[in-house]
């Protein structure tokens, strides 16, 4: 038996923080503890806030852990020509479609058909696509390409959903309800999710199921804010007749008003914690690995 493989793939888009520290920590360990592989992936397709000073950093940092990796590093940005793949053949399956909207029409669409009830929202809390792109016609389609319209390709989910029944996943790990075991996918519950936008040929959800198959991943350990992404996962890759890994969610990394940790919410950052004196056995045990 191959040994298995692990990968930590953060994004370029800020520093590194505890929960990053918890979760790249784990992954590292259950490599060593397993005889594993523990690949790192930069997830860089968001040029707009992904920075080379950002992924410099996370090279520091994770040594700094006394974390070590396999090279050369997956970069995402050098590899779109394998999520274009993916797209196109998920294309040819006929079960992704070009929607025009802004964001701006989407929440004014939202808006209105609330008038009827509460729309539904995601598991991460966004309103499901409202459109109609999915009806128009083909010669329409081609003339708003044609014109520059901005568009995002879209994934149609009641098809792929038709295509692919009964799926589920192996979790080793806890959901934030404390499932595990064998659990039911439910990709239905994020309606027709992006694959891809007009300036960049993938998103999230296509390149880390691509990646992950490439990189002949076994066993994701992630934290839960991702525990209900894994049903999309799933779904694109039955789609694309890809292996199954095993996932391990874990718990996360909250600050002192109970949120998680995040760039967004600019957490305090392994590297100011590093100049404040904190060892890396203290981060362990501030962790909880200690």
């Amino acid at each position: 038996m191959p040994p298995p493989v692990f990968r930590f793939a953060p994004s370029p888009n800020g520093h590194l923080h505890l929960g990053h520290a918890y979760s790249a920590l784990l992954n590292f360990d259950r490599a060593r503890e397993t005889g594993g592989r523990l690949l790192l992936r930069i997830e860089d397709i968001d040029v707009a806030r992904c920075r080379p000073e950002y992924e410099t950093a996370i090279y520091e940092d994770l040594a700094w852990l006394g974390i070590a990796w396999e090279t050369p590093v997956r970069r995402q940005s050098e590899h779109l020509a394998d999520y274009r793949a993916a797209l196109e053949r998920l294309s040819a399956l006929g079960l992704v479609y070009p929607a025009f909207e802004s964001r701006a029409e989407i929440a004014k669409l939202v808006s209105a058909r609330e008038g009827d009830g509460p729309w539904p929202h995601d598991p991460d809390g966004a309103p499901l696509y409202p459109g109609d792109a999915n009806s128009l016609p083909a010669g329409e389609r081609a003339r708003l390409i044609a014109s520059g319209v901005p568009y995002a390709l879209r994934l149609d989910m009641a098809a792929a959903c038709r295509q692919v029944s009964g799926l589920t996943w192996n979790e080793q790990g806890e959901g934030p309800d404390g499932e595990r075991g064998l659990v039911a996918a439910r990709p239905e519950a994020w309606g027709d999710v992006i694959l891809a936008r007009k300036e960049t040929p993938t998103s999230y959800h296509l390149s880390v199921v691509v990646d992950d198959a490439l990189q002949q991943v076994t066993e994701i350990v992630r934290g839960q804010d991702l525990f209900h992404a894994t049903s999309v996962h799933r779904l694109i890759q039955a789609l694309l007749g890809l292996t199954e890994p095993i996932y391990r969610h874990h718990g996360l990394i909250r600050g002192t008003d109970g949120r998680k940790l995040s760039k967004s919410n600019r957490s305090t950052g392994l590297r100011e914690l590093r100049a404040a004196g904190i060892s890396p056995a203290g981060i362990r045990t501030t962790v909880g690995l200690g």
